[in-house]
């Protein structure tokens, strides 16, 4: 995982781009996604980018997922209907919720959990329980790796929540929200899970490494 996509981020500013659309004018250290043209920096991806952060990166909205049936996911609403919202959930179409299914107001920039009700032919999916999230900040996994960083009867994810004192939440489609805790350190721990997701004994690894880096 790029590490810009585990920096704690303090503010709750956050921008969704499209390719070509400018992140900022100022200069940053350069994340995934961005490139410089005439000084300035620019997005290469239709995602979502934190305007105040020391990086300049943006957390693609769109990747490789393939939704399911009752599958837990995260979702960042990308723009406002006459009826609803669109919700890019990092698969090939974003999905539409329609307004009287869900209680708060939201608006462009919205990170959301919701589960899978049904996927039709082309794999859009359909969304219901939807609950809003206030603050924390985006990370991004490869949809694959989601079960290791679940773990068995969610053994990893209380490792990763004990560890760090990081709340979290785990998407089905790859994306994490995060908010408090030691984000860097989940940084690490996250990092370590991508690598070595196809090995045994992981759970102990992960432990091991919270337990040395973790201040006490």
């Amino acid at each position: 995982m790029p590490q810009e996509e585990g920096l704690k981020i303090e503010h709750k500013e956050k921008k969704i781009v499209v390719p070509g659309e400018l992140v900022t004018e100022e200069r940053k250290k350069l994340g995934q996604h961005v490139f410089v043209e005439n000084g300035k920096i620019y997005s290469d991806s239709l995602g979502i980018t934190y305007p105040a952060s020391a990086v300049a990166y943006v957390v693609p909205l769109r990747g490789n997922y393939i939704p399911q049936r009752d599958d837990l996911i995260l979702g960042i609403v990308s723009r406002e209907t006459v009826k609803g919202y669109m919700v890019e959930i990092n698969s090939i179409y974003p999905s539409y919720l329609s307004a009287d299914k869900v209680r708060d107001n939201l608006q462009k920039g919205s990170i959301v959990s919701a589960k899978v009700a049904d996927v039709n032919e082309i794999n859009e999916a359909e969304l219901f329980n939807v609950r809003v999230f206030y603050g924390g900040e985006v990370m991004q996994v490869s949809p694959p790796k989601v079960p290791r960083m679940i773990g068995k009867n969610g053994s990893m994810l209380s490792v990763l929540k004990n560890g760090t004192g990081c709340n979290l939440l785990v998407g089905r489609n790859g994306w994490l929200w995060v908010k408090g805790g030691d984000v860097q350190l989940l940084t690490e721990a996250v990092k370590l899970i991508e690598s070595e997701a196809h090995l045994d004994n992981l759970t102990v690894k992960v432990e091991e490494l919270l337990k040395s880096k973790k201040v006490s």
